[in-house]
């Protein structure tokens, strides 16, 4: 049997199914992968059982049906292809992604025996092994390939795309790309780093200023390690400024550790220090913001703002977009690679407040467009003290997203080599197509909503798991041990390092006063005056509102 007849006999076992990739073969051949040309090149050639061609030396040729075994391997050939797309679409459903729990049945129904195939295949060779660039190869080779990619830290989210050019690019990142992934020695180092100052702050502020509210960050301290991803790979590829918008927990660790606020202003601000400049009215260090400049990891500079939010969690984001379109319009010429917006969302708001419905609909419109939007949600899991399973009726908190065939990227926390993949990887995808993206960071808040209350009165079972559970830096360590890595001393040493820097920071606080130094922001504001009541008296626009005014009492 030569490989036409071969392919050509497949395509009987289930002709609705590659209908569509058909025809779209025949208007374009190379508009579907490689294997598929293939496949329907054999269908071609075979004229659909039964149909005539000429061969090599003039003599017709007929093609006859498959029987026996050969129909049976035509038909398994199609089942396993049928797997792979399988995992593709759904693998997301039953991904490694959940830290601390199991994760929920949703029947994902990747089995052997979902597609009529048994363990007894799993040594047969398969032609659809090269849809996944493993060639002809073995069934227990594909499962195991289909098993590492898409059953791990990641559940990849995407197959919903309409535009082929985005779903092609996606799989072959996913396929290709993360089947290899392995971060370089230094990369490692710099994860453990920014992991190592993100758990380390967090202890050093819940060590000294106990029962103190600040929202933070354990238990998602990969956060930090992935806003440093996402700064450098988007200054790579032509990012000048970067603008970020997030609610209260977690932002005085982006605040120190990405932002460039120094410890010293925080501790200070914990201390009741400088409160006489605080801009705005009973405000707090948890709600304010911070523009610096961030030096990437080959030098480059690149402006970054975190801008002020109050308690209102996601109405931060048309203020990030309208900033990042303003910014655009005016200083980049509509270049909307020069300026990345990224909106940090807990898994509750982004599925529960309608304002994040409204900005993505609206994020493609000629009048909203920025170019796309870096969506990374920090999943606790738990929203106030509400279990997501009696928040929300979807699967994921992210399902907005699929409105807009935006992809979505479920990561593990715990796995920061993971996170890092999954934010190069929307950062890229962001600056290449200039379409929003959704990174779904699972992982757990360590307390309870702020550091005055008690979780366990709410989710007792959920906090028992929790208490037990390692953080993401000794996690993260322990792994790259293991593996040899990195030196046996490194995180050990890091953690040292850091802790004593705070403690320095916090005694010259104690110490003496540390002046206040103006922010760009105050600079500005100083500019401004308060209008007097005299000249909002003289104000054309006021004689036009009290005319519009005045007539409207007449009227009635």
């Amino acid at each position: 049997m030569d490989k036409f007849t071969y392919i050509s006999n497949l395509s009987n076992a289930d002709v609705a199914y590659i209908d569509e990739l058909y025809q779209a073969y025949k208007s374009e051949p190379t508009s579907v992968d490689e294997t598929w040309q293939q496949f329907f090149a054999g269908f071609d050639f075979s004229l659909a059982y039964g149909g005539s061609e000429t061969n090599g030396n003039g003599h017709t040729a007929t093609a006859e049906p498959l029987t026996g075994d050969a129909y049976t391997l035509a038909q398994k050939e199609l089942w396993v292809r049928n797997l792979i797309q399988a995992y593709r679409s759904r693998g997301h459903l039953k991904s490694k992604t959940n830290p601390i729990r199991p994760r929920k049945d949703r029947k994902a129904m990747l089995d052997l025996k979902d597609f009529k195939l048994s363990e007894a295949d799993l040594d047969q060779e398969f032609v659809a092994g090269k849809a996944l660039g493993l060639g002809t190869t073995k069934l227990r080779n594909i499962v195991a390939a289909l098993e590492k990619i898409y059953l791990g830290s990641i559940g990849f989210e995407f197959t919903y795309i309409r535009e082929p050019e985005i779903y092609d690019w996606l799989k072959d990142k996913v396929e290709q790309q993360y089947l290899n992934f392995d971060p370089k020695a230094e990369q490692k180092k710099r994860i453990l780093k920014k992991l190592n100052e993100a758990v380390v702050f967090e202890n050093f502020l819940q060590t000294k200023y106990l029962g103190q509210k600040r929202f933070s960050l354990e238990g998602g301290e990969s956060t930090i390690p992935a806003l440093d991803a996402i700064i450098n790979k988007a200054a790579e590829m032509g990012a000048e400024e970067i603008i970020i918008g997030m609610a209260h927990r977690g932002r005085l660790n982006v605040l120190t550790n990405i932002i460039g606020k120094t410890y010293e202003e925080v501790f200070s601000e914990f201390e009741g220090k400088h409160a006489e400049y605080i801009v705005g009215e009973g405000d707090v260090k948890y709600h304010m913001g911070y523009s610096n400049n961030y030096v990437t990891t080959v030098g480059k500079v690149v402006d970054i703002h975190l801008l002020p939010n109050p308690s209102h969690l996601e109405a931060i984001n048309p203020v990030i977009l309208g900033a990042t379109r303003a910014q655009v319009d005016k200083y980049y010429e509509g270049n909307n690679t020069r300026m990345v917006p990224i909106l940090i969302h807990g898994d509750a708001a982004v599925a529960g407040q309608g304002i994040v419905y409204e900005v993505v609909q609206m994020s493609e419109l000629k009048g909203y467009n920025v170019g796309g939007t870096i969506h990374f949600v920090i999943n606790n899991q738990v929203g106030f003290t509400t279990d997501f399973e009696d928040a929300r009726s979807s699967n994921y908190c992210t399902d907005v997203a699929n409105m807009l065939d935006s992809p979505v990227l479920h990561v593990n926390g715990d796995d920061p080599e993971a996170v890092i993949f999954a934010v190069e990887l929307a950062t890229e995808f962001r600056q290449k197509f200039q379409k929003d993206i959704f990174i779904d960071m699972v992982c757990y808040r360590r307390h309870g909503h702020n550091e005055t209350d008690e979780p366990r009165f709410t989710q007792p079972l959920l906090y028992n798991i929790i208490a037990k559970h390692p953080n993401p830096r000794d996690l993260y360590n322990k792994r790259l041990l293991e593996r040899g890595d990195v030196d046996a001393n490194l995180a050990d040493e890091m953690d040292k390092e850091f802790k004593q820097l705070l403690q320095d920071r916090l005694n010259l606080v104690k110490q003496q006063s540390i002046p206040y130094v103006d922010k760009k922001f105050d600079e500005q504001w100083a500019k401004l005056r308060r209008s007097a009541p005299e000249d909002f008296e003289k104000s054309p626009a006021t004689a036009v509102s009290q005319s519009a005014l005045d007539k409207s009492l007449s009227n009635r």
